[in-house]
């Protein structure tokens, strides 16, 4: 081919004008796609960098706040993740790290159209909160501190006067230091005309029933409402002024009661989501009427038992997202799988093992439970179980009805010392065969339920799996390895109290070849962690996370962190975080 014939078939290739590229782009929005688009070429790395509207960061000591500004200078929304997911778990030293100060003082100084911020599992102080607000008060339409701490309520409150445009608060689970008690949500109320969701379900934040009826009446375009403790009885006038409210969080129930106040409880007709707290079996009732335009019920956290979840869940035939307690049982799963036909989401959490008659012999779920769900809820996309018992046809099923499945989630319990069916290895493989679209994995069994022959199946078969937890998994660093020969897209891996040595988990972390991120728990220390060092490559932060001396821990338990990073070693660590490559100065 002659240089004219080259040169014209680069113009075919790429001679898009910048301004279709740059809108081709705008549709373009899976953040795995945007990655393929900008290597291209270096011109489609440039349109890329300035057409980018939003970015995760998942691990905020993976690049440094200026770097990020260079590569993505327009930036609209950003969210940024700092401590590793075992911190929900209390898995993680409380003085890890994860302060957001040099991220908000570069955000603020910066990013010039940012509006939208989302920050999770970080450290927020007060003064981060101010300097926010200087700089962004004027555009800032949605702030998430997202299992966020180190804040208080004053915060909140100067959020509430400065900020006239947020439409968005959300700060559920996170931890707030109470100073003006609860006149952060009166100046809210009084400031704010276009908030749309204000979210702080699961804080110890106090509400006055009075304040938050200010603010519905106020804010007319409110769609979600999630709050902390507060007698639904409080709220009888907040209701029926709520005319746009859609999702509704945090409601409880007046013990002396006896549910008389709740038989003809109103709610908007556009409330579509509910997560009530408390609920037992004689307030369940202001539920009925509602049943059938439920879309969303979350019922973590009631009373209720095996018959009531019956009774319930049959009057909410168009549920999409449902959350329990596997107190529900393998016969409220059945009745699940027989009327929530359109469910998509859905978790069954781990009950209380002390609460008494709740937890009774029908307060089970096993292998039954999930054959019923996987035949009769073809839709689901989400789903995370706990359970009791399981048998490889239950994981097989799942593989053959549930198409739809991108992210899988089981645990086995420890409650029964028999299981029927062990190892799972089968099970596992058929399910991973049939669901195509599985992008997250978690299996966190027992001893003895995914042998090494398992291992190497969900290495063959996980090909598209991103982010993957393994608990008790394998027998033998064979198993590790003939996992790690697999997983081409495994980007977080994530491994719980297995067997394996410092060097299998050094070479399987060498040959993963898209792994970003690995933490693992108990597992096979050496005296000196020298065999770790087999992993060591450029852009590889390696930490060694010690057990916590001042407490019995059991042997095994220290941790490693290891995670790609443009920043170098952390300059931040605790005592309790040991950087082993590369060292501080290095």
């Amino acid at each position: 081919m002659g240089g004219d014939e080259r040169h014209l078939g680069r113009t075919m290739s790429f001679g898009i004008p910048d301004v279709a590229l740059g809108l081709v782009m705008g549709c373009v929005e899976d953040p795995w796609d945007r990655d393929a688009i900008s290597l291209v070429c270096r011109h489609w790395c440039k349109v890329d960098a300035l057409s980018r509207k939003h970015v995760t960061v998942a691990m905020a000591y993976s690049t440094t706040p200026d770097r990020l500004f260079r590569r993505f200078p327009c930036l609209e929304s950003l969210k940024l993740k700092a401590k590793p997911r075992a911190s929900m778990f209390n898995l993680i030293p409380e003085d890890w790290g994860g302060s957001a100060s040099p991220w908000i003082r570069e955000l603020s100084a910066s990013f010039h159209f940012l509006k939208v911020l989302h920050l999770r599992r970080m450290i927020v102080s007060d003064d981060d909160v101010a300097v926010l607000v200087r700089a962004k008060a004027h555009m800032l339409v949605s702030l998430k501190l997202d299992r966020c701490s180190g804040f208080s309520t004053s915060s909140l409150a100067l959020l509430a006067r400065c900020c006239k445009k947020l439409e968005t608060l959300f700060l559920e689970e996170s931890s707030v230091a109470e100073k003006e008690n609860d006149e952060w949500l009166r100046e809210l109320a009084t400031s704010n005309t276009v908030l749309e969701t204000l979210n702080f379900f699961l804080t110890d934040l106090r509400a006055s029933p009075a304040y938050l009826f200010l603010l519905v009446r106020n804010c007319r375009r409110l769609k979600t409402l999630k709050i902390s403790d507060c007698f639904m009885s409080d709220l009888v006038d907040l209701f029926r002024t709520a005319e746009t409210l859609q999702d509704f969080a945090g409601g409880s129930f007046d013990d002396q009661d006896q549910g008389g106040n709740y038989a003809n409880y109103y709610f908007p007709p556009s409330v579509q989501r509910l997560s009530l707290l408390y609920m037992g079996t004689n307030e369940m009732q202001i539920l009925f009427p509602y049943g059938a335009t439920l879309k969303k019920l979350d019922l973590q956290f009631t009373f209720l038992t095996t018959e009531d979840h019956c009774q319930l869940v049959q009057r909410c035939p168009n549920l999409e997202v449902l959350e329990v307690r596997d107190v529900i049982g393998d016969r409220g799963l059945e009745v699940v799988a027989r009327t929530c036909k359109k469910l998509q989401r859905l978790r069954v959490e781990r009950g209380d093992d002390d609460q008494g008659g709740l937890e009774d012999e029908q307060g089970r779920v096993t292998q039954v439970g999930l054959m019923a769900v996987a035949e009769g809820c073809p839709d689901l996309e989400y789903w995370a179980v706990h359970v009791s018992d399981i048998t490889n046809a239950a994981l097989e099923a799942i593989g053959a009805f549930s198409k739809n499945l991108n992210d899988f989630r089981l645990v086995l319990l420890d409650r029964e010392v028999h299981i029927t069916e062990l190892p799972l290895d089968n099970g596992v493989r058929a399910l991973l065969r049939g669901c195509t679209k599985l992008r997250r994995f978690a299996f966190y069994v027992r001893p003895g339920a995914l042998s090494d022959i398992g291992l190497s199946y969900v290495g063959e078969f996980g090909k598209t799996v991103r982010y993957m937890l393994l608990g008790n998994a394998g027998g033998s660093d064979d198993g590790l390895l003939a996992f790690a020969r697999g997983c081409p897209s495994l980007q977080k891996l994530e491994l719980r109290s297995c067997c394996f040595s410092e060097r299998a988990l050094a070479v399987a972390a060498l040959q993963l070849k898209s792994l970003r991120y690995l933490w693992v728990q108990g597992y096979k220390a050496s005296p000196t962690g020298t065999d770790l060092m087999a992993m060591v490559r450029p852009f590889w932060n390696i930490e060694f996370i010690a057990p916590n001396q001042d407490e019995p821990c059991p042997e095994g338990q220290a941790q490693i962190l290891a995670y790609y990073s443009l920043a170098g070693a952390r300059t931040d660590c605790p005592h309790s975080v040991i950087p082993l490559y590369p060292s501080v100065g290095s």
